[in-house]
C-alpha cells in the first residue's frame, strides 16, 4: 500500500496532524530536515501508527522534500 504524506519537520512533538482534502496524510516530527532525520523518524512513526515492523515502511519519492510517497508493508489477513 503506498500512502501519500505531507510532513512538517521541527514540530514540538512527533504526531499524525490530520488529512488535507486530497487524502494526504499530515505528520508533524519532531526531527529537524538535516541527514535524513525527520525521515527516518516518520518511518518509525508510521511504523508504530500501523503496527508494522520499521522495515515495512519505505519512502518511495520525495526524500529531500515535505510531500512524500510511502510504501507501507501491511501484513494480510486471513
Amino acid at each position: 500500500m503506498t500512502i501519500r504524506v505531507k510532513v512538517i519537520a521541527r514540530s514540538a512533538k512527533t504526531e499524525l496532524a490530520g488529512e488535507l482534502p486530497d487524502g494526504t496524510l499530515k505528520v508533524k516530527v519532531a526531527a529537524p530536515p538535516e541527514k535524513g532525520k525527520a525521515n527516518q523518524e516518520l518511518c518509525r512513526f508510521l511504523a508504530a501508527h500501523y503496527g508494522i515492523p520499521k522495515n515495512g515502511v519505505s519512502i518511495v519519492s520525495g526524500h529531500t522534500a515535505a510531500l512524500k510517497r510511502v510504501k507501507l508493508k501491511l501484513i494480510a489477513e486471513n
